[in-house]
């Protein structure tokens, strides 16, 4: 059986043979559009390996759909065939953003972290890139950004090379953490997760859309926090996101704190100058606490 006819066969619809077109969508998997009898459809792919990957973010957008808020592609299947592990979204043609997206997105975000639960994490584990992102239940939000989102990035970076001077900083920040959350408790709201310019878009008719998310439930700062990493997000996400839902005066203190974890990410995935901005970034993170 060819990839086209399981593509069919596991979303209930017929995928035109030799119609594939490879397209954007990222450097971890390959990416490619299909025709089929309801429409175009997207699809990731690789080895099966990839399979719970896949699976993981299928889950996770279906997690954000139920939320009512930010549209999401739909899932439509998650499989493998043969050795090729794939999953299935309809295809959306992407529109270029205008303040006006911009102003829907930062409202439509607020509107997402509003739903909330009793714990910090998720119920599977999934990924940051292809990096494994540990999603344990607890409590306690600085226990949890400590234990399952730095410690893990130093230890991968330590084994990938890094120097003792940011991997012995990363790790005397995480014993002070608790500092810079002085009279602020977090509420575990429902996150993107990697919430950076490229992963997401405006339909044809203006909405905003999300993609490719790392989903889990922690403090709504770190989704506006990596908003403001690479770039993609303007004033008018942020002043309609605040006027939705007001974050806390000491938010702005946290902003290098949470990009930490994904710039860390970033140096055990891509290597080279990540390394450097993180270790300016523990030191910053350090002198603050002196």
């Amino acid at each position: 059986m060819s990839l086209a006819a399981a593509l069919g066969r596991a979303s209930g619809s017929e995928v035109a043979a030799g119609s594939e077109r490879s397209v954007s969508g990222g450097s971890i998997n390959a990416c490619s559009r299909f025709e089929s009898d309801q429409g175009p459809l997207f699809v990731k792919h690789g080895d099966a390996s990839s399979l719970a990957m896949f699976q993981a973010e299928a889950e996770g957008l279906a997690e954000l759909s139920r939320a009512q808020a930010v549209r999401v592609p739909r899932v439509l299947a998650v499989s493998e065939h043969e050795g090729t592990a794939f999953l299935v979204l309809e295809w959306i043609d992407l529109r270029g953003t205008s303040a006006g997206s911009e102003a829907k997105l930062g409202e439509q975000l607020a509107r997402q972290h509003r739903v909330t639960r009793d714990e910090f994490g998720w119920h599977r584990d999934n990924t940051i890139g292809s990096t494994p992102q540990t999603n344990r239940l607890t409590k306690d939000w600085v226990d949890f950004y400590r234990e399952c989102r730095l410690q893990p990035q130093l230890a991968l970076a330590k084994r990938n090379g890094a120097g003792a001077d940011l991997i012995d900083g990363g790790h005397r920040l995480c014993e002070q953490l608790d500092r810079f959350f002085p009279g602020y408790a977090p509420t575990p709201s429902l996150l993107h997760g990697d919430l950076w310019g490229g992963n997401w878009g405006a339909d044809a008719s203006g909405q905003p859309v999300l993609f490719d998310p790392a989903v889990y439930f922690g403090d709504r700062e770190t989704d506006l926090a990596m908003t403001r990493l690479f770039g993609g997000f303007g004033a008018q996400f942020h002043a309609a996101y605040q006027a939705a839902w007001p974050v806390d005066p000491g938010a702005n203190t946290r902003i290098t704190l949470y990009n930490l974890y994904h710039v860390l990410n970033h140096f055990n995935l891509f290597g080279g100058g990540y390394s450097r901005q993180a270790l300016g970034m523990v030191q910053r993170l350090l002198a603050e606490l002196k």
